[in-house]
């Protein structure tokens, strides 16, 4: 059975609210959720604090540019390439 992980074309957008006391605290919150879902190559590419807390959206890159992309490789040695 195929993960849908394994489906990813490059990468998975995760958008919350934390409730926290600062910019800075929210962002390391995104990080450590989407490093505790396993995502080794994370990123915040937005924050932005709100009254009590800050609305965070992490990315968590599965691919990056280049990258041997495994549903390519799935796809062509079904082809017989």
């Amino acid at each position: 059975m195929v993960k849908p992980v394994e489906k990813i074309m490059d990468a998975v957008d995760v958008e919350t609210f934390f409730v926290c006391a600062t910019e800075e605290e929210g962002r390391n919150l995104m990080l450590a959720l989407l490093k505790s879902w396993g995502f080794t190559d994370v990123d915040v590419v937005f924050a932005q604090y709100e009254g009590p807390g800050v609305r965070v959206r992490g990315r968590a890159y599965v691919y990056r540019p280049a990258d041997k992309y495994r549903w390519l490789i799935d796809d062509k040695a079904a082809q017989g390439g």
